[in-house]
């Protein structure tokens, strides 16, 4: 100002003063005062602020209404220094007014450029900085903003009241409110007055969708600003703006949901209301989502303060817990008195949990919860949260950790005051950690140190199963299902059972009418045939339980589990051929092929992934009927293509018990197949006049070519053949199966094609070269530990090596020949014999006995 008036310019005459500012900077630029330079300095830094057109319209309004025209303010409401209407005018000694703040910033300005404070609009110098009210304009600028602001909600409220909804004029009305509300606090009660609070809360209510996010937005900023009218806060509550603040959470803007999540920041500071937002349907839920989400962190900060606030009330434990927010229960369940333990523990126990939060309460709750059970008023919630947590297999470990298993025996077998429904707890929740082997199988059950699967423990289980209710006894079957099924444990288990004549105490339930009874009563009985066969049909027999077995396998309204085990039971049993065909018969070979194909085949004819115990015991079935082959049996065997069947299994993604399974119904079949060829001998010669026409003649018919193996013709139609059925390719490839049963399997079937006999052999052994046998079972050999797969190789090597030509081609396989060397070494009496008699035959070693090792040892 003082500039403008030295240069005679207008003080409002931006322009031309930056002009003369441009000019004055010219002609300065070449001084070398420092005095000048910082007069400069400072004209540039003031300048800088004034060089825009000052804004004088905060209070302006785009009124519609052409009966409200705007009532501009008077000159000497503006400051001079601002040029906006004073809120707070106060008056020099010059007389002139100014804005408190505008001219307590000019003499600061003044103090730090050095110069005298003046007066800006005077120019005149200052003895005092005193300011004084200038109560009489204060009052007029008052009465003049209040009419302004009257009109101003009057529009708005016209403008929220439109119908159909308009954008633009519900935007002006929503930042008119909002500039009200933060302009001038003490007129909040014009707008609750209006009822533009209402307005707007039907706003978002009725048109959400077509005001769009940037709307819901203002009109969310708009409510959070009057929240802090406590009249208003109540009619917003009352008009339900909870649940459109949690409707804000989801939208599609960031400003829309910070404005959503400070509103019920806002709210929460009320307890009542801090109940209220956990009880609307997927608040915390999103909030917690929030409060997760480090991609907006000032979101994320604000999610967490209103949680944070919701979770010192103890009623919101539970809806927290529920929308994965644990850390409060947890802290009581942990660290709270046993009244609040008890009470966390049943809120664990009645709420469905994700296996994530499953593990994380386990983790930090479990020994919590364990002790738990040593006071008669906290057994019940405890037992009932720990078996919530025991249906997660990953949390065995954690609670064996934690010592349930004593806890849990104790339930069950000392405690018998306690109720059947803490025993029915205790009992599945020590079934559901043993379902899986594991950590339990080193912990001990009790307190006298027992295990699982010990004697003591297997014995009260059994006594246990007579007399418990049903729901205890699933639980009982399962608990022996699951240590049975066990492979560290499993066979102490099942010597226990059957010593305890748990196979009579279990027989009774393969009928009883509870489905769970019966499907875990088939399981634990499949268990144990596959070790007790004899002695469970001496206990089936005499109750006739052998034809319910089959019935249960041909009964389509069985369930899968209960027909898988039927078919393994029966197949583990040493059936005698005449019980065999008595029980099973011709008919039920053509069932179980059939069977089998459609558990391979899907409806539309793709293949599927069928159950693996189903297709096991199928298997085991037809075994039965490849180990004795009468002319009935075999003609059964050749109409339904059992070799090919079992040869298919052999390809498919199996595992390894169907592979092994299957490898010994070939093995069966070609050793079938060689007793029956073994005795044939040469078609005898013809006699009679067509003898001596083929004399005559000097040729008789072409001679059909023999099999290497059998010496006799075979054809595919034999179903007893392995090269015919084309099965060594199948069977070769098993050699480098991971699973040493599968392996001895198939060592055993290919063993059956080295003949007997040295006069066949050779030709035998070529085949054999032609077909990958012979170098897949020397690197078989090479790679073995020994054991029984060991033996079964060196057997077929040391056959093979008998031929002189194949001995000559390997008789520089140095790794075959260090391997005979170990085996000769470290194998038992069969392995060192075959060992030496193979060294001898690739002439690492001299015969001693000075016979031909071709001519010993026929047998295996």
């Amino acid at each position: 100002m003082d500039l403008a008036r030295a240069l005679g310019i207008d003080s409002e005459n931006n322009a031309q003063l930056a002009e003369q500012v441009r000019l004055l900077k010219c002609d300065l630029a070449l001084s070398n005062s420092v005095l000048e330079r910082r007069i400069l300095v400072s004209l540039e830094r003031i300048l800088e602020n004034w060089s825009n057109e000052p804004d004088i319209a905060t209070l302006k309004l785009d009124l519609h209404n052409e009966d409200d025209a705007y009532i501009s303010p008077l000159k000497n409401f503006l400051c001079p220094l601002t040029k906006e209407v004073m809120k707070e005018p106060v008056v020099l000694e010059s007389s002139q007014t100014y804005e408190r703040k505008a001219i307590n910033h000019w003499f600061h300005r003044c103090i730090e450029d050095g110069r005298e404070p003046t007066c800006p609009v005077t120019g005149q110098v200052l003895k005092s900085l005193e300011v004084k009210p200038n109560i009489g304009l204060a009052g007029a600028i008052e009465e003049w903003t209040n009419r302004i602001i009257e009109v101003r909600v009057k529009s708005a409220v016209e403008d929220l009241s439109r119908e159909p909804v308009q954008v633009d004029c519900i935007e002006r009305a929503l930042d008119n409110i909002y500039k009200i509300s933060e302009e001038h606090p003490s007129n909040r009660y014009r707008v609750r007055s209006s009822g533009a609070v209402v307005l707007i809360i039907k706003l978002l209510k009725n048109s959400s969708k077509s005001i769009g996010t940037n709307l819901r937005a203002k009109s969310l900023s708009a409510l959070l600003s009057m929240t802090k009218d406590e009249e208003s806060k109540k009619i917003m509550l009352e008009g339900g703006v909870t649940r459109l603040a949690i409707h804000g959470l989801i939208g599609s803007s960031e400003k829309e949901r910070e404005y959503a999540v400070k509103l019920l920041l806002e709210f929460t500071s009320d307890e009542a209301y801090c109940i209220k937002i956990a009880s609307e349907k997927g608040a915390l839920v999103l909030l917690s989502s929030m409060a997760g989400n480090l991609e907006f962190p000032a979101l994320s900060k604000l999610a967490e303060e209103v949680l944070k606030r919701m979770e010192r009330l103890e009623d919101n434990i539970q809806p927290l817990a529920a929308a994965g927010r644990f850390e409060p229960l947890l802290t009581r369940l942990c660290e709270g008195s046993d009244d609040v333990k008890i009470e966390m523990a049943s809120i664990v126990g009645r709420m469905t949990l994700t296996n994530g939060s499953k593990e994380q309460i386990a983790r930090q709750s479990a020994k919590i919860l364990v002790e738990l059970l040593s006071k008669p008023e906290g057994r019940a919630p405890s037992l009932q949260a720990l078996y919530n947590l025991s249906s997660l297999d990953d949390n065995a470990t954690i609670l064996v950790d934690s010592a349930v298993l004593p806890a849990l025996t104790d339930i069950l077998f000392e405690n018998q005051k306690d109720p059947p429904e803490l025993e029915e707890l205790a009992s599945a929740t020590m079934a559901n950690i043993v379902s899986n082997p594991g950590h339990w199988e080193l912990a001990y059950a009790d307190s006298k140190g027992n295990s699982l699967q010990s004697e003591s423990f297997i014995f009260s289980l059994l006594g246990l199963l007579s007399v418990a209710s049903p729901h205890c006894q699933v639980s009982v079957l399962r608990i022996l299902c699951g240590i049975a099924s066990s492979p560290q444990a499993a066979e102490s288990v099942t010597a226990h059972i059957k010593f305890a004549d748990g196979i009579k105490t279990i027989i009774p339930f393969l009928e009883h009418p509870e489905v769970e009874l019966r499907i875990n009563a088939f399981r634990i009985t499949s268990l144990l045939s596959g070790r007790f066969g004899q002695q469970l049909l001496h206990e089936l027999k005499p109750c006739n339980k052998l034809p319910l077995l089959k019935e249960k396998l041909l009964d389509d309204t069985s369930t899968d589990g209960e027909r898988s085990d039927a078919a393994s039971i029966l197949a583990n049993l040493p059936l005698s051929e005449d019980e065999v065909k008595a029980l099973l018969g011709a008919s039920f070979v053509r069932w179980a092929v059939l069977l089998l194909k459609n558990l391979h085949r899907g409806t539309n004819g793709r293949i599927s992934r069928p159950a693996p115990s189903m297709i096991e015991g199928i298997l085991g079935l037809l075994l039965h009927f490849t180990k004795n082959l009468d002319q009935q049996t075999l003609g059964m065997v050749r109409e339904y293509h059992l070799m090919t069947i079992f040869c298919e299994q052999l390809c498919f993604p199996s595992k390894p018990r169907a592979k092994q399974l299957s490898s010994l119904g070939l093995k069966n079949l070609s050793e079938a197949c060689k007793m029956l060829t073994c005795d044939r001998s040469e078609p005898p010669p013809r006699h009679g006049l067509c003898a001596s026409w083929i004399f005559m003649c000097g040729s008789g018919p072409p001679k059909p070519s023999t099999c290497p193996f059998h010496s006799v013709p075979c054809d595919e139609t034999s179903q007893l053949c392995l090269l015919k059925s084309n099965c060594i390719k199948p069977l070769v490839d098993l050699l480098t199966d991971k699973d040493t049963n599968v392996q001895i399997a198939a060592v055993e079937t290919l063993s059956t094609l080295v003949p007997d006999t040295a006069n066949s052999c050779k030709r035998a052994i070529d085949e054999l070269e032609q077909q990958g046998v012979v170098d897949a079972v020397i690197v078989l050999f090479t790679e073995v530990r020994p054991g029984d797969l060991q033996e079964k190789a060196i057997w077929m090597i040391d056959r093979i090596l008998r031929v002189e030509g194949c001995s000559h081609r390997h008789s520089l396989n140095q790794s075959l020949v260090r391997a005979l060397v170990e085996a000769f070494k470290h194998g038992n009496a069969n392995t060192k014999r075959h060992a030496q008699d193979a060294l001898i035959n690739l002439k690492q070693l001299s015969c001693i006995s000075g016979k031909s090792t071709s001519q010993a040892h026929s047998g295996r």
